[in-house]
């Protein structure tokens, strides 16, 4: 199956021994952010987990351990590189650190087993159009032959992004529409094609990639093999959504980069409160067992069928 860390938090940047730690010992508990008192046991051995998917905005801790994640079929990276500064994005490393990691990541593992990710993407006085264009250019200069993807998105405007975000608003219809199409040209001409993430097909006609960013045939393409997962057991993670996503064994509320515009986060303080949970020695990403958990079983199995995939 498909094991992913990074859609509530950043595991690579803030939890690289605590992930480290459960490789070694082989199993990871996960407490549902919905019911607290259930919590799912899965297992991390690579004769159940085909792929390990990492989102992250610094991936240099986990760049000297990849040996530990040799004996999984595959890992898929996405990395988000983007232009904001400290002010938007308070505790992400510099552009040029990200880049240097970004082709690290690829002269190990290939180009097709990385992504990048420039979303969200929004717009203010500083921030113009012109501005990400230009961003763009250069960052996709830099990334040539180091990726063969590049997912963008629009802010979107949860109620956790107002609340830390006010001043955010959404990208109007016509300056999504010139950024796609300019995007578009742009990674064509270095090499890569664009995706677009949660935005529909409203992009499609710009020359984007609207079926999805983390789909079984994105898993299928870094794994180099055909992927056969049960009847039903694959669907989209929301309804703007085309990608699977699989078991997230990451937590709301603990990623460190306090980027103002992140869904994940409820606010400052409660990361703060989360960081003072973390055991790097629990089997809990934060905090440890409970009064009245109820522990089950994650229903694992390899879907690998061994037919390979160019």
């Amino acid at each position: 199956m498909i094991l992913q860390t990074g859609m509530r938090t950043d595991i690579p940047a803030f939890y690289t021994p605590w992930f480290l730690n459960r490789l070694d010992a082989g199993f990871v508990l996960v407490r549902s952010p919905y019911a607290p008192q259930n919590v799912t046991r899965y297992s991390l051995s690579p004769e159940v987990v085909d792929l390990i998917g990492f989102c992250t905005k610094n991936p240099r801790p986990m760049l000297a351990h990849l040996d530990r994640l040799r004996p999984y079929a595959g890992q898929h990276w996405s990395v988000t590189l983007t232009p904001y500064g400290r002010k938007i994005e308070p505790h992400v490393p510099p552009k040029d650190q990200v880049i240097a990691d970004i082709r690290a990541l690829s002269a190990a593992l290939g180009p097709e087993a990385v992504a990048w990710r420039y979303d969200p993407i929004l717009l203010d006085g500083t921030y113009t159009v012109e501005r990400h264009l230009a961003e763009f250019s250069r960052m996709a200069a830099a990334l040539e032959g180091a990726v063969e993807v590049c997912v963008i998105s629009f802010l979107d405007l949860y109620r956790k992004v107002q609340r830390n975000f006010p001043e955010a608003r959404a990208v109007p219809k016509p300056q999504r529409i010139l950024l796609g199409r300019e995007m578009a040209r742009i990674a064509k001409a270095h090499g890569m094609a664009i995706k677009a993430c949660g935005e529909g097909d409203e992009l499609a006609p710009c020359g984007v990639d609207c079926t999805g960013c983390m789909t079984l045939a994105t898993y299928e393409h870094a794994l180099h093999a055909k992927l056969t997962p049960p009847p039903g057991t694959v669907h989209p993670s929301r309804k703007e959504c085309a990608c699977y996503l699989g078991g997230d064994i990451g937590a709301y509320d603990s990623c460190g980069h306090l980027c103002r515009y992140c869904y994940a986060n409820s606010s400052p303080e409660a990361v703060r409160r989360s960081l003072r949970l973390h055991d790097p020695r629990s089997p809990f990403l934060l905090g440890g067992p409970r009064p009245g958990d109820v522990v089950r079983e994650a229903k694992q199995q390899s879907w690998l069928d061994g037919q390979l995939c160019f």
